[in-house]
């Protein structure tokens, strides 16, 4: 997989640009599906590849459905489950916050936990520029190509909100989700609006998944922690409460995904090629 930071005038929509390819599937035994924990973030991606991005309702069903090539996937506070495609190919870019009006013409809200097809958005414009990446030989060319694409597309000045921007900094560090938006100087459903147009999500939602990523980002560097203190030490009132939260996030447990080693914190395998498959 091939990540870069974008260039300075995407970087206060962009947070990194990526390109994966074959030889960044999954190592063990090959996967039918897997499991994508939330980040909080709005992802867009383009699939260089025959393949579309397929959907399951949950790991165990029986049919899934396309949902197309090019795809802004919202933010999200929980999993969703996709098909593993042998030989598959993407390019794709994780968004920051106030990106999605500048760069769809649609609040953050209108999109967030949900995927949405690229072209519902930009039209035929978007297969256009598949095709372009479609032309293009290597990995990193494709790539160059859509930070280009994406340079065209956004202005070149905007800033975000600076009470969701310092809300955004406070609930990084931890901050009580109460007092960020009491200190925001606007009323709570103003605030409120604000945030979830700029972010996707409301701010207590952002913060549980921030808290989750802090907790999974710990279960994969520190596996000689207990559940017990890793719970206690990433915010959560207890145990059970970890437990909970996580299984609501990941569809797994804590345990089952420290078991599952993942590649990847945030892409579980959810089902594996079986005898006779």
């Amino acid at each position: 997989m091939i990540r870069r930071l974008p260039s300075p005038p995407l970087r206060p929509f962009v947070s990194l640009l990526w390109a994966s390819g074959d030889s960044d599937s999954v190592a063990t035994a090959p996967i039918e599906r897997e499991r994508v924990l939330p980040t909080g973030a709005m992802h867009l991606v383009f699939r260089v590849s025959s393949d579309p991005l397929r959907l399951f309702d949950d790991a165990g069903a029986t049919a899934g459905y396309d949902a197309g090539h090019a795809i802004v996937g919202g933010a999200r506070s929980s999993c969703y489950v996709r098909g593993v495609s042998a030989g598959s190919r993407s390019v794709g870019a994780m968004l920051h916050p106030g990106a999605a009006l500048p760069l769809f013409g649609v609040s953050a809200g209108e999109l967030a936990e949900r995927h949405t097809r690229l072209d519902e958005l930009w039209g035929s414009e978007a297969e256009a520029i598949r095709e372009r990446l479609l032309a293009l030989p290597i990995l990193d060319a494709q790539l160059d190509c859509f930070e280009a694409v994406l340079l065209q597309r956004l202005p070149r000045v905007r800033g975000l909100h600076p009470a969701i921007a310092e809300a955004l900094d406070r609930l990084v560090d931890g901050s009580d989700v109460r007092g960020v938006v009491s200190d925001s100087g606007y009323s709570h459903r103003h605030f409120i609006a604000l945030f979830e147009g700029a972010v996707g999500l409301t701010p207590k939602r952002y913060a549980r998944v921030l808290r989750f990523r802090s907790a999974l980002a710990r279960l994969a560097a520190e596996p000689s922690l207990t559940l017990a203190e890793l719970a206690l030490d990433a915010g959560y009132g207890d145990q059970a409460h970890f437990n909970r939260d996580f299984r609501e996030m990941a569809g797994i447990s804590p345990t089952e995904y420290r078991n599952a080693a993942p590649r990847f914190p945030h892409h579980v395998a959810a089902l594996k090629h079986g005898p006779g498959r």
